[in-house]
């Protein structure tokens, strides 16, 4: 690969006793964008953020950041990333301000030099008010703002996001989207892995799909979503009535297996763009007896790519792989 920046994957392995975490991944994220990565738990997400910081070693392949192996100039990449994890590192019995002063300290930042940074961050993450407060008394929000925060200590040219908004209250959840998105705009290359499809579809200008270790996807949002081809049709169901019942009708009449949420009583099936698929569904569920609730067309999203390329829906919780 060329020496240049950026991230640079190529047949990345990595086995934790029987468990192939990565199975020769290739990667490529141009410098100054952000890319989120998707996977069910176990696809391998955690694991190659883990390697592309430096914090653990690859069996076989090779990866590039910022133009260094991470490997072989291990020390070199350290001193141009950011990371992020699913959970904060900070020390709760110092103030924001003393974590981040810390944090520019090790980095082998001047004092006077580490302070100034500090009171930058805190104002630049609307933390001044709580920046001489002990963490502990910080909220979940304003943790992982200043756990983000002490990762842009010495302004990284790449910066890994683990998860970065698992916990946060929708509130904080989009306070966070900003600061990422100010991010990409100011030219950090930016590495988001998520569990949350509507995230990578706010934020990422590039989404690559990872199961069983490999990226079995890459493209912009519009891109993955296009794979899909078509509309989804969604049917809710009245209480009582048979899912299973509805969810084979509706696949029998579109070609495809329908995916059913029975906590919502909703089912989705892909189906022609044409614009009696509505009528159609109407009078063969009528027909059936099944009541309907609500009924509608939709372009398809990024849960149905996740379906189609993977088998499943998303997981609702964070994978240690």
């Amino acid at each position: 690969m060329a020496d240049m920046g950026g991230i640079q994957v190529e047949g990345l392995q990595k086995r934790f006793g029987s468990t192939r975490a990565l199975d020769g991944l290739d990667l490529e994220v141009e410098e100054g964008t952000v890319v989120a990565v998707l996977g069910p738990n176990g696809a391998g997400k955690s694991t190659l953020t883990r390697i592309l910081a430096t914090l653990a070693m690859s069996d076989s392949g090779t990866a590039r950041v910022a133009g260094f192996d991470v490997a072989t100039q291990a020390g070199e990449v350290r001193t141009r990333i950011g990371v992020t994890g699913q959970s904060t590192s900070l020390d709760e019995y110092l103030t924001g301000r003393q974590n981040l002063v810390m944090v520019g300290r090790l980095s082998r930042l001047a004092p006077r030099r580490a302070r100034a940074r500090a009171t930058e961050l805190l104002d630049q993450f609307e933390l001044s008010e709580a920046g001489d407060r002990p963490t502990r008394t910080y909220s979940g929000g304003m943790l992982r703002k200043l756990d983000l925060a002490a990762s842009l200590v010495t302004r990284p040219e790449v910066l890994f996001l683990d998860e970065p908004t698992t916990g946060l209250d929708p509130r904080a959840r989009l306070g966070m989207w900003d600061l990422i998105r100010k991010l990409g705009q100011d030219g950090t290359t930016v590495l988001l892995t998520t569990q949350y499809l509507d995230e990578a579809d706010s934020l990422a200008q590039q989404i690559a799909v990872v199961d069983h270790g490999r990226v079995i996807a890459w493209g912009t949002s519009d891109q993955l979503k296009a794979q899909v081809g078509g509309k989804i049709l969604e049917v809710t169901v009245a209480e009582g009535a048979s899912l299973d019942s509805a969810a084979g009708i509706l696949g029998r009449m579109s070609n495809a297996k329908a995916t059913v949420d029975p906590e919502l009583g909703l089912i989705s099936v892909p189906v022609p763009g044409h614009s009696g698929a509505v009528t159609d569904a109407v009078r063969a569920l009528d027909r059936a007896g099944i009541a309907v609730d609500d009924i509608a067309v939709r372009r398809p999203g990024l849960d149905q790519v996740f379906m189609r390329l993977t088998g499943h829906a998303v997981d609702a919780v964070g994978e240690t792989a």
